[in-house]
């Protein structure tokens, strides 16, 4: 199941790099921009992604369960929330937007590119929520190769949106970032019809006003239990990462554009074990429906193994080829060099992430919730935020001091997760989940 949902993930991971790509042929303001405001919209973006895994998870073990009427509910009451949370989403990007950048002491030159960017893409939200809820009852049926196909298709309405609207071609104004974001919210549009027609044709689910007469309250409790403190942590993780970015502006535009880059490659260091983990997720969700626990240890450090071993060896590559990647963005040879420095510390910071990623989507898959939220919001700010302004700004190491920060903040939650698994206290938070529904 990883391959797929990896091809699916890396091609949604294009669909804003390959903007930040096709616009750095322009200005690196553009790029700047482009950076600030999917910052930004990274942060509701994952938000919603958290509720449609907490729907993967529900239904993953209503499925093991062979329980065809929670599937039901659960899809339509995971479907309400989401529709709920992107309006919610998008009236705080149409309102704050321009109050966080302040906050965030974007640069003068950026500042106005950056806001109508975030404002066009933010608009389409619920577009982008409905997709991601859809996507995730695919996957949690095993169709993970459909949405990968999506997700293909996806990629190339973008590229071409992009071509025309960003460049100015068929007669088509330049318009840069603003193109961007326009060509982002076309593709968006068509994936949520794609899903929602494979959802209807694949799935056999029917939802229906009648799963939610009487309301199962029930269902929403299990799905905020999970989705809302994991919103909580990625909510704490991104509000971090604004603030490091907050000190990363004050090192100008160039430094930004490199961190810019930087994020993007790291990305694709990482990507597989976001998908191995998801496919994990899924897997345990059955196997914890079915009361199988041996199964879930085995599954759990084998993907552990696997993620941690992908991630170096994709850092390793990235690092090897650093000089002709970075050519693609910019001649600017102190941006490649920073860059270059910069992938060095990631061989130590994915060490950290890789485990991480693996760790707190399995402890929530089998209920231990609340754990690795308090640790990663912790850590995230004690060592990761606190650690980027003292080595950053204080000591004046730049974005080598920032990424050693962050690196420090993975690999301490890192094994204080292993430890955490290899305890046990996780089959304690599974039999109450058990005993609980049994009751009810």
């Amino acid at each position: 199941m990883s391959i797929p949902i990896f091809i699916e993930l890396l091609l949604q991971m294009l669909v804003g790099n390959v903007d930040q790509f096709m616009v750095s042929r322009i200005s690196q303001s553009s790029v700047a921009a482009i950076g600030n405001g999917n910052q930004l919209m990274n942060i509701v973006i994952i938000l919603l992604s958290v509720l449609a895994g907490a729907s993967t998870v529900v239904l993953s073990q209503s499925i093991g369960a062979r329980d065809t009427r929670r599937v039901s509910q659960v899809c339509t009451v995971s479907t309400l929330v989401m529709v709920l949370g992107g309006l919610a989403a998008t009236a705080v990007l149409m309102l704050g937007s321009r109050s966080i950048f302040g906050f965030l002491g974007v640069p003068a030159d950026v500042l106005g590119e950056a806001l109508a960017y975030t404002l066009i893409v933010g608009a389409f939200v619920l577009v982008q929520g409905l997709y991601m809820n859809f996507a995730a009852i695919l996957r949690s049926y095993g169709l993970v190769k459909e949405v990968m196909a999506v997700s293909a298709v996806m990629n190339l309405c973008n590229i071409a949106g992009n071509a025309v609207l960003i460049n100015g071609l068929l007669g088509f104004p330049r318009l840069g970032a603003v193109g961007a974001a326009i060509s982002t919210d076309l593709s968006k549009c068509v994936g949520l019809v794609l899903v929602y027609l494979m959802f209807r044709g694949r799935t056999g689910v029917r939802m229906s006003a009648s799963d939610l007469r009487p309301f199962p309250f029930g269902t929403l409790r299990r799905l905020l239990l999970i989705g809302l403190p994991s919103a909580g942590q990625e909510l704490s993780y991104n509000l971090s990462q604004m603030t490091i970015l907050k000190f990363v502006n004050l090192f100008g535009t160039a430094v930004i554009a490199a961190k810019v880059y930087c994020s993007m490659l790291a990305n694709v260091a990482y990507i597989y074990s976001m998908a191995i983990s998801q496919a994990t997720q899924i897997i345990i969700g059955y196997l914890a429906g079915a009361g199988d626990h041996r199964g879930i240890q085995k599954r759990v450090w084998s993907t552990t193994a696997v993620s941690t071993v992908v991630s170096l060896s994709v850092t390793a590559l990235l690092f090897t080829f650093a000089r002709p990647i970075f050519g693609l963005f910019t001649a600017d040879a102190a941006v490649v060099e920073l860059g270059r420095q910069i992938l060095l510390i990631e061989f130590v910071l994915e060490i950290g992430r890789s485990v991480n990623i693996v760790m707190v989507r399995c402890l929530v898959a089998v209920g231990d919730v609340n754990f690795p939220v308090g640790l990663g919001v912790v850590s995230m700010w004690g060592v990761s935020v606190l650690g980027s302004w003292f080595f950053g700004v204080h000591l004046g190491m730049g974005l080598t001091g920032v990424w050693w920060a962050m690196a420090a903040d993975e690999c301490l939650r890192a094994v204080i997760f292993l430890f955490r698994f290899a305890s046990g206290v996780w089959k304690k938070k599974l039999a109450g989940i058990s005993s609980r529904e049994k009751t009810a």
